[in-house]
């Protein structure tokens, strides 16, 4: 496949998760605004994207009517390339539903990715993921994908190995 020489627009989806999480004054993990901005900031990509949050929840809290709203945000873009930001614990699901959303995924190239720590951490794999994620998002064929753990996956056919915090094939 060829690789455009100028890149679409790449559509950012964000749910929060543990990626957005950072410590209150209180010592409690808490969700902020998207942090993928930064991130991407940070990167000096000159990939043009857009970000629109969507839900700020942490992946425990994700139901079906959290998840049919990620689906009606598929449905209204306009772009072919998505990256979604999720917490890890529950990507693999929401990764499934949208899956079996033809109406809302067909003709897209949607890539889940997140952070196994919080981006504002010292020592964080959100930029990683981050990054292959916006690769990944250009440069695959229409359908499902989830990048984390240094891979990509297709949906439905990956779990989170909690015991030693990576993803793996299912």
């Amino acid at each position: 496949m060829p690789v455009p020489s100028h890149p679409e627009k790449v559509l950012v989806l964000t749910t929060g998760g543990t990626i957005d999480k950072f410590y209150s004054v209180a010592g409690e993990l808490e969700i902020d605004k998207p942090t993928i901005g930064g991130i991407l900031d940070q990167a000096a990509t000159n990939v043009e994207t857009e970000i629109r949050p969507v839900v700020a929840i942490d992946s425990l809290d994700m139901t079906d009517e959290h998840r049919d709203r990620l689906v009606e945000a598929l449905k209204d873009a306009q772009e072919r390339r998505i990256v979604i930001t999720h917490g890890t614990d529950t990507m693999p699901e929401t990764a499934d539903y949208l899956r079996r959303c033809p109406a809302a995924v067909e003709g897209k190239t949607i890539v889940l990715t997140g952070a196994m720590q919080p981006s504002c951490m010292r020592l964080t794999d959100a930029p990683f993921n981050v990054g292959a994620a916006v690769a990944s998002a250009q440069l695959l064929e229409p359908g499902v994908y989830i990048s984390m753990s240094g891979r990509i996956f297709e949906a439905g056919a990956v779990s989170k190995d909690r015991s030693r915090g990576v993803f793996v094939d299912k």
